[in-house]
């Protein structure tokens, strides 16, 4: 392809490492909708050297080492991204560890920050705990001072939640994280919740809110369901269901700059850190898939180039 050049309110980014997330899979798979102004190829986050700045950036330069939040195109030796969705790398951090960073940190922030309104001394339950998103959400709330029930599939995974900060770890194959959650909560439930199951927990989800609690919902099975009005009433609750790619420029720069300001500090600080399970050589992308199709993965796979 030819070398693409940033318009006016573009940077262009040499990638040194690519984060694989599961809506690469998808999209592989032609399940996922791609945005028409998304750039060519696989890929929703990076690291690397900006090469070429637009017109109207002010706020980078080339030579910036940089993450960045992608609308696709990241599986590359170079990529265009929008500067307001451009973040630095943060100190201490290798441009593999950074490259793991942009999908989770924004997906965590912009669902249980700014949505769900999770603080201090609530509590949270995360599902997927294995998984990039749960990895790092489970360090967000705990950093912030929440108390985390997380759900993973195997001992390894719920042994690695533990290792994370939670308070509580279900193996979801032999227990009723319902029950669970209860009990970890002293019966009262949760205040949030950040699933990526879908439709076959709404209802147990539901069961697990506490009064005026938050279910949001950003992943998993979309089939029609069902559920009781009421749990939802009798609870003063709400439910969310949120994508971060098909977002609005302005709203993914407010989140991007919300991340900047109030997680990468407590990346550098050492409270949170990118959870990497396997970095494969980008000519290798087809077993990165492999493996995340696996499900036996803790934290992300990452590409480098």
């Amino acid at each position: 392809m030819q070398r693409p050049e940033p318009g006016p309110c573009e940077v262009r980014i040499e990638v040194a490492a690519a984060g694989v997330n599961n809506a690469d899979l998808l999209e592989r798979r032609g399940q996922y909708p791609v945005p028409p102004d998304a750039p060519p190829g696989l890929g929703l986050e990076c690291a690397g050297t900006i090469t070429a700045v637009g017109s109207e950036v002010t706020t980078w330069q080339p030579g910036d080492q940089v993450c960045a939040l992608l609308a696709g195109g990241g599986y590359a030796q170079e990529v265009i991204a929008p500067a307001a969705q451009v973040m630095p790398v943060p100190a201490g951090l290798s441009m593999v560890e950074a490259a793991a960073l942009p999908e989770v940190a924004c997906t965590v922030y912009s669902n249980l920050a700014m949505i769900a309104r999770l603080a201090r001394g609530q509590a949270v339950l995360i599902h997927g705990a294995g998984g990039g998103i749960g990895s790092f959400a489970i360090q967000w709330a705990t950093a912030i001072g929440a108390r985390v029930v997380s759900t993973a599939g195997s001992k390894a995974k719920t042994e690695a939640a533990y290792g994370l900060g939670a308070v509580a770890a279900v193996n979801y194959r032999t227990e009723d994280f319902v029950a669970a959650t209860l009990d970890a909560t002293d019966g009262r439930g949760v205040d949030a919740i950040l699933d990526v199951v879908g439709t076959q927990y709404v209802r147990r989800n539901l069961q697990c809110l506490a009064p005026d609690g938050h279910l949001v919902i950003i992943g998993g099975s979309v089939r029609p369901v069902s559920f009781d009005l009421w749990e939802l009433m009798s609870r003063r609750a709400s439910v969310s269901a949120t994508l971060l790619r098909g977002r609005p420029a302005d709203q993914k720069a407010a989140i991007v700059a919300g991340v900047t300001r109030d997680v990468l500090p407590l990346v550098e600080a050492g409270a949170i850190r990118a959870v990497v399970d396997t970095v494969f050589p980008l000519d290798q992308a087809d077993q990165a898939h492999e493996l995340l199709e696996a499900g036996r993965t803790i934290g992300k796979v990452v590409l480098e180039t």
